[in-house]
């Protein structure tokens, strides 16, 4: 079947903040459904509530208490039959022996044996029943872990460089400061009550491996006149509209990380118009509103005093920590472990816990779910490294498999619709089997099962996003919207969006087609430090769409429809259809053209005309409640979205 190009999605008006009148509670509550269960049933006090929730049973309790629990970092899996994913909070990713021995024998008691490492220098298991949810947080705790604000409106688990105090180049180790802001943070009803997921990242690694330019709050270690600092960028994220942060200009004292952090996430959380709809709950959408200097004036103004004016470091080099590498300690090295779709064992890290025991190191988890052995004594290198080819993570497999990224997947995740784990595997291993695994190098995959971009493919060099389609018979299948071109350091790009509706039979084809001239243009033009991403920003998307469809430039059809995207909890509704096309001059009459199709949509998401308080429309992150409503124009090629108001995400 022709593959559709995708073309760039026009973005509405919408009024600027200053035209905006401040709302008031009232709005927000009326607006908000997930405002009102939060002052209504506070959903730090779930834990409290879970015997009595055990002994009521899954299929009665309501899904109300169901989103309460994502506080707690516990999600139903999918499907939906009483067990839960546990996402455990690791800050900095740093984990002792003793706390991975913990993790091993939780995820072996409890999770089946399978766990996963995160995005977000985390793990976590699936398969744990409802009833035995509190001897897993209760045995998480006791190794000094925690999963509060795993999930919900909190600050997130703190991510850093995983090789924070190892390295010669860092102006000094900021292990101490990501512990006492975790401290500070986790678990602080203050800041259990954000408008929305809240995402720090605080380290000093030149290359800047943490992610700043994603992260919503971002502190970048510095020294000014001897003293020890960081400079602060805000406002990156991801899903339907990525961002990347900006500068705000300041230098942060170290003493005063925490207070500054505080007057951030406060000037934020205050201002109502981030509360008003989930869809611009993001710090994201402030940072658009006011620009770097109206961001600095806001967090002056809740500080009460100016802060002294700095400037962002830019990464001096990429890099991923995988491999050998001396460490700043004479006589040590760190081995950076590529886990490919970060997908582990309880066996596995019981295993890992041994052999660092060994020599006395510790294991850092790596936000591309990969890990790294810390301390290790150079001499050992040899049978460390036979161990790990022993338990299956051999070094010498290929780098791609540890720069490529795969979200939780379509087995568990009730979002997502397309495989990514087994999939990015299955790519890759297709892939490195025809070119070599130094040929492909660093190329870096990063695959999503739906638009929220757990595994942020907006930053692959190659981005896949997971979608259906049907094929020409009328089957529908799974299928994948591609991204090219983007990237992070010294390389940082939002990817632009390639094609859409790629049929899952038709994906490897593809990737083979756009890698393999890839290489060949690499391979006649001399250049080692070509890059994937240096060869799509070499063309244009017509040249990439041609070689991509192995056609002529020009010759697939534009697709002029407009998209009704659907998330997972509504396919049943649109038989299994997470994303219909229509026809329509308006975001109304695409609706009614959805609910047309499939009654039962109608009757659920827009009852008498009118969209249902469980859910908003989006288009791309403006809620159309700030536009003009169903009324708001929309043109071809544009995404209208569903969104979940109950989600806790």
């Amino acid at each position: 079947m022709a593959v559709t190009p995708a073309l760039p999605s026009p973005r509405p008006s919408r009024r600027g903040v200053a035209d905006r009148p401040p709302p008031d509670w009232e709005l927000v509550y009326k607006r908000n459904y997930i405002e009102r269960l939060k002052r209504d049933r506070p959903p730090m006090n779930v834990r409290d509530e879970l015997p009595e929730l055990i002994a009521r049973g899954y299929e009665d309790i309501p899904e109300e208490d169901i989103v309460r629990l994502y506080w707690w970092a516990l999600a139903h899996d999918k499907p939906k039959i009483g067990t839960f994913m546990v996402r455990v909070k690791v800050a900095g990713g740093l984990v002792s022996v003793a706390q991975l021995r913990a993790l091993a024998r939780i995820t072996r008691e409890y999770g089946r044996d399978e766990a996963e490492l995160t995005s977000r220098q985390g793990i976590q298991l699936h398969w744990v029943p409802l009833a035995k949810l509190p001897d897993v947080m209760n045995e998480i705790e006791a190794a000094g872990l925690t999963t509060n604000g795993g999930e919900g409106d909190t600050v997130r688990n703190i991510t850093g460089c995983p090789v924070a105090g190892l390295t010669a180049d860092e102006p000094f180790d900021v292990t101490p400061v990501i512990r006492e802001v975790a401290a500070h943070f986790y678990g602080n009803p203050e800041f259990s009550n954000l408008p929305r997921k809240h995402k720090y990242t605080i380290a000093a690694c030149a290359a800047q491996c943490n992610a700043p330019e994603i992260s919503d709050v971002a502190l970048l270690a510095v020294k000014r006149d001897g003293r020890e600092g960081f400079a602060l960028r805000i406002g990156g994220g991801m899903t339907n509209t990525p961002r990347i942060s900006r500068d705000i200009g300041v230098f942060i004292p170290r003493e005063q990380t925490i207070e500054v952090l505080e007057a951030v996430t406060n000037a934020w959380q205050r201002d109502l118009r981030y509360r008003i709809s989930r869809a611009k709950a993001r710090i994201k959408f402030m940072m658009d509103d006011y620009g770097p200097g109206g961001m600095r004036t806001k967090i002056e103004e809740v500080l009460g005093r100016r802060l002294e004016d700095g400037e962002a470091p830019e990464p001096e080099v990429d890099a991923d920590h995988l491999g050998v590498h001396p460490q700043r300690q004479h006589g040590l090295v760190y081995i950076g472990v590529s886990v490919p779709s970060g997908l582990i064992t309880g066996t596995k890290l019981e295993t890992l816990a041994d052999l660092i025991s060994s020599y006395g190191g510790d294991l850092r988890f790596t936000r591309q779910q990969n890990f790294i052995l810390a301390n290790v004594p150079a001499e050992r290198v040899e049978d460390v490294t036979a161990t790990l080819r022993e338990i299956g993570y051999d070094l010498g497999r290929g780098r791609a498999f540890g720069r490529s990224v795969a979200c939780t997947s379509h087995q568990f995740c009730n979002y997502s619709v397309a495989e990514t784990k087994g999939k990015l595997d299955e790519l890759l291993v297709g892939l490195t089997g025809r070119y070599g695994a130094e040929q492909l190098g660093d190329l870096g995959v990063h695959m999503d099962g739906c638009p929220h971009a757990c595994a942020q493919h907006w930053i692959g060099e190659i981005g896949l996003q997971g979608t259906t389609t049907r094929l020409d018979s009328g089957e529908r299948v799974e299928a994948y919207d591609l991204t090219v071109g983007g990237g992070l350091g010294t390389r940082t790009a939002i990817g632009r969006r390639l094609l859409r509706r790629v049929p899952t039979g038709e994906i490897n084809g593809v990737m083979d087609r756009l890698v393999g001239a890839w290489l060949a243009e690499r391979d006649s033009s001399g250049g080692s430090d070509y890059r994937m991403g240096d060869f799509c920003n070499a063309h244009s998307d017509d040249e990439l769409i041609a070689i991509a469809n192995g056609a002529a430039a020009g010759e697939a059809a534009t697709d002029t429809s407009v998209a009704v995207r659907l998330p997972g909890p509504v396919l049943p509704l649109v038989n299994g259809e997470d994303r219909v096309d229509v026809q329509a001059a308006t975001v109304g009459e695409a609706l009614a053209a959805v609910a047309a199709r499939f009654p039962e949509f109608g009757a659920t998401v827009l009852p008498g005309g009118q969209v249902a308080e469980a859910f908003l429309v989006a288009i791309g992150d403006d809620d159309i409640r700030g536009l003009d409503g169903l009324a708001t124009p929309v043109q071809p090629d544009m995404d209208i979205v569903i969104v979940m108001a109950m989600s806790g995400g």
